[in-house]
């Protein structure tokens, strides 16, 4: 995984793990790697992981089973979603916005733009 400059790496890692449950690669109740395993693969300090599993119990993405590891919750993909969603919109979309009204971007534009993204990355 290559990491960006301008985001903190623990929220990376958990982009990364929600990105793996929404692609439904880590499945409900299904455990996930542990933060030394997570640690090892990606090459940072079981810290950062640890910060990551934090914040994804939070938001009750995944939970501890004391003693056997980290597990997708039953709610995860809502919750994934709800999470994502929000910082989208927070973060991500008034810069989108800006940007559209600076080059003069029209909507049906846009919608043919993302109708062809969809087509080709996600095969639908």
């Amino acid at each position: 995984m290559e990491f960006r400059d301008n985001k903190a790496i623990y929220l990376q890692i958990a982009e990364y793990v929600c990105d793996h449950i929404l692609l439904e690669k880590w499945k409900t109740d299904e455990k996930v790697p542990s933060v030394r395993e997570m640690a090892v693969d990606l090459e940072v300090n079981p810290n950062t992981v640890m910060r990551t599993y934090e914040l994804l119990q939070n938001k009750n993405i995944i939970n501890n089973k004391r003693g056997i590891g980290f597990f997708v919750t039953e709610n995860a993909v809502a919750n994934v979603k709800s999470y994502r969603r929000g910082e989208f919109m927070d973060n991500e979309l008034p810069s989108v916005f800006r940007n559209i009204y600076l080059l003069n971007i029209g909507f049906n534009e846009l919608e043919n733009r993302y109708n062809t993204y969809v087509k080709e990355t996600f095969n639908v």
